[in-house]
């Protein structure tokens, strides 16, 4: 069994910077792709970034030079850098990674975390 365990979120304000984690745990042989998506109230989850096992990124215009998605294959773990954080950033953020296991190739979800941008 595989589990993702998100950390990082919480309040800051517009302009401020956070930081999220996700790592994964478990009979893990390989981590293919890590992505973070996020969903605001009311609205579909959307992707925000990904990042493939080379280390290629791909981001979400609307967080385009403002975020920054690594990951530390050592640790299983993907990070969200976020800076500049506006209010429409306001959202719980998920953590999404394509694994191969014991059981084969399956994707797996972290629980979320709330991210709120607020003066």
């Amino acid at each position: 069994q595989v589990q993702l365990v998100e950390s990082g979120g919480g309040l800051v304000q517009p302009g401020g910077s956070l930081r999220l984690s996700c790592a994964a745990s478990g009979r893990i042989f390989r981590i293919h792709n890590m992505a973070w998506y996020r969903q605001a109230p009311g609205k579909q989850r959307e992707l925000a970034a990904i990042i493939n096992s080379s280390g290629s990124t791909n981001y979400a215009d609307s967080v385009k030079d403002r975020f920054t998605i690594s990951r530390d294959n050592a640790k299983n773990t993907v990070y969200l850098q976020m800076n500049s954080l506006k209010p429409e950033d306001t959202a719980v953020y998920y953590c999404y990674q394509v694994i191969s296991g014991a059981n084969g190739l399956y994707y797996y979800w972290g629980q979320g975390t709330q991210v709120t941008v607020s003066a």
